[in-house]
């Protein structure tokens, strides 16, 4: 099998002649780079001299560096060019005119999971929003949805759920790259700013990321392996509880566990839909930081099995549920902040429904919670499908 080209391999072997002259914006961080290493920044250095204007970074900082949520990255200069540094997750979300005013044009190089909330998505949304109202073009160079793009699963979101972690009726996992997610924001959704988007070469719908013969950059801190962005779409779930998804250990999201938690008990009631594709291997971790720093946590770690056959966030609901249902006196939902909300619960953000929330509670099946959101997951299928740009 032919291997993958990014969007910014395409680009670079075929540099746009229209954008020769245009004062250039960057939105990019460390997982920007071609397949010799070499960051988007400097590829657009050599085949563009002194045309790039202003870099601007999403969560987790210009370097991936910053661990958490609501860990802000303060403006700056980029040391190796010289060029402003702006970042989009600290006083502000959303670029405003002074911040546009230096460039012509944006360009945006991301690496996106594939997971209604992580919001390097949403920091694109807003780019092209004010774009749009500026008449600035944005140009996207397409990577891969490292957890395929056919296997779509959840509930969308509803709309007194809408935050920074999910602006737009989208089910958890979405199946969509980022240059066919900017698509339909902005047809679907009504931004209609300038876009173009520079599609990869050679991706199919059903690879994962370790098909794409690809080096995975982590795209934030706690994604350190393409198997951490697998179970993502589910484990993110514990973030808005009082259970650790694994921060502060070498394995996040992949791990999960409380001191309060009995692992046998867990694995003995779990359904066997639960356990599809994936295998429970119980275990003890002690996280050096964040929930339950330096203490024993009995939980389990995520082994994959069958990548096609596991749906992360049903896998998810299961355990949390299990754990509701064998610890409720131990287990609590996280209280706010999340992610610049102060007042609705991290967890409803974080599902996206908080009537989804209240029947985990009340321990409805997760097959029936699965099974009452799949016509509108159906309905999504077929709008999203219009903005496929691969077979």
């Amino acid at each position: 099998m032919a291997r993958v080209q990014t969007g910014l391999d395409r680009f670079q072997k075929s540099p746009p002649a229209w954008l020769a002259g245009c004062r250039l914006g960057l939105l990019s961080n460390a997982a920007s780079v071609d397949r010799s290493f070499r960051h988007v920044r400097h590829i657009l250095a050599q085949h563009y001299p002194g045309q790039l204007a202003a870099l601007f970074s999403p969560q987790h900082g210009f370097h991936a560096e910053k661990q958490d949520n609501m860990i802000e990255s303060a403006d700056g200069v980029d040391p190796q060019s010289g060029v402003p540094v702006f970042s989009l997750y600290g006083q502000i979300r959303k670029p405003g005119r002074e911040m546009f005013d230096p460039i012509d044009a944006l360009i945006v190089d991301l690496q996106d999971v594939g997971t209604r909330v992580y919001t390097f998505v949403y920091t694109l949304s807003h780019c092209m929003e004010t774009a749009r109202q500026f008449n600035k073009k944005v140009v996207v160079l397409d990577r891969p949805n490292p957890v395929n793009g056919i296997s779509v699963e959840g509930n969308c979101l509803a709309e007194d759920c809408v935050s920074f972690v999910g602006r737009y009726p989208i089910p958890m996992r979405h199946g969509l790259t980022i240059g066919e997610l900017a698509l339909m924001f902005n047809r679907h959704f009504g931004i209609e700013c300038d876009l173009e988007i520079i599609p990869m070469k050679n991706w199919r719908r059903r690879m994962f990321f370790q098909d794409t013969g690809l080096a995975w950059i982590p795209p934030s801190p706690n994604l350190p392996t393409p198997a951490s962005a697998v179970v993502y779409p589910g484990q993110v779930l514990w973030e808005g509880t009082n259970v650790s998804e694994g921060r502060g250990t070498t394995q996040p999201f992949e791990l999960f566990g409380a001191p309060f938690i009995d692992s046998l008990r867990l694995n003995n009631t779990l359904d066997r839909s639960a356990r599809a594709g994936v295998y429970l291997r119980p275990t003890i971790f002690e996280p050096t930081a964040n929930k339950w720093r330096e203490q024993s946590c009995n939980g389990f770690q995520l082994h994959i099995t069958d990548p096609l056959r596991f749906r992360p966030y049903y896998t998810a609901l299961c355990l949390l549920q299990s754990v509701i249902r064998h610890h409720g006196e131990q287990f609590e939902w996280k209280s706010p902040p999340y992610e610049y909300e102060y007042d609705k619960q991290p967890i409803d953000l974080i599902i996206g429904d908080r009537k989804v929330r209240r029947r985990l509670e009340s321990l409805e099946p997760p097959e029936e919670l699965a099974a009452s959101w799949q016509d509108a997951l159906d309905e999504f299928v077929g709008i999203s499908s219009e903005f496929h740009l691969y077979t």
